[in-house]
């Protein structure tokens, strides 16, 4: 037996695996972030089985259970918001798993960034425009390293995807303009992407913490920021890949010549 480490997804309860659903059908203990995971989708577990919300816990009180749980011979899923890879905190409940013997499983899932993206539209990675997207935090409470800081890493000039950030718009806005990138920048914020209380606005680097101040958000987004979020970008035809250009050859088609 083993621990089932598996992304709900960001919100909708639809939007988690074919893969993560089947496993948390079939556990027999189920741990979930439930100030983050719809608690619809927890909903579909077994009749029966144990069912326990972590807000409240730290961490060796979640890994002692989870522990237990497995040492009795109990199929035991570990449920994280968006995928668990992107600010997950799963390294340090791998680390003392792996400590106390347990084996584990990691089941990814959709990440908020791209739920977004979903919500307002865009292709984050557009031909001719930007190839590179960033996924990052400011820096609050928690530091970064120092070769991260949100200034060098917005010095690319590129898509950049901020999360855990909506308190700290005022050093975001700072550092990127620092780094030379436009007022008029376009920003996409989605509140809540996929719940049913979503909320999108559309703003600019210049107007992006009074936009953010008037929707009153100030936790559960993601901020999208670059050219790629030109809201304007879809009537307009100039960015085009190679994949589909009539005279650009593949394996799989032949370029057709004039």
């Amino acid at each position: 037996m083993k621990v089932y480490i598996i992304g709900a997804g960001p919100g909708d309860p639809d939007l988690i695996t074919v893969k993560g659903l089947k496993l948390l059908q079939e556990a027999e203990v189920v741990l979930w972030t439930d100030s983050l995971v719809n608690e619809e989708l927890v909903a579909k577990a077994k009749p029966g089985a144990e069912v326990l919300k972590t807000a409240g816990m730290n961490l060796e009180e979640m890994v002692d259970i989870m522990v237990d749980r497995v040492k009795q011979g109990k199929r035991v899923v570990r449920v994280h918001t968006g995928d668990p890879a992107v600010y997950g905190a799963i390294l340090e409940q791998m680390v003392l798993l792996k400590k106390n013997g347990v084996e584990y499983e990691i089941v990814p899932g959709v990440s908020s960034v791209f739920a977004a993206a979903a919500a307002v539209g865009a292709e984050l990675t557009v031909p001719d425009l930007t190839q590179t997207l960033i996924l990052t935090r400011a820096e609050g409470r928690t530091p970064v390293p120092e070769r991260e800081k949100l200034h060098d890493l917005a010095s690319h000039h590129c898509t950049v995807a901020l999360f855990l950030s909506a308190t700290l718009v005022k050093k975001v806005v700072d550092e990127f303009l620092s780094a030379g990138w436009r007022p008029d920048t376009p920003v996409a914020v989605v509140y809540r992407a996929s719940w049913p209380d979503q909320k999108i606005v559309r703003s600019t680097l210049e107007t992006l913490g009074e936009d953010m101040r008037a929707h009153n958000i100030r936790s559960h987004a993601m901020i999208l920021a670059g050219w790629a979020l030109d809201p304007d970008i879809t009537n307009r035809d100039e960015f085009r890949s190679k994949l589909y250009d009539k005279e650009f050859t593949h394996r799989f088609r032949r370029g057709i010549t004039s």
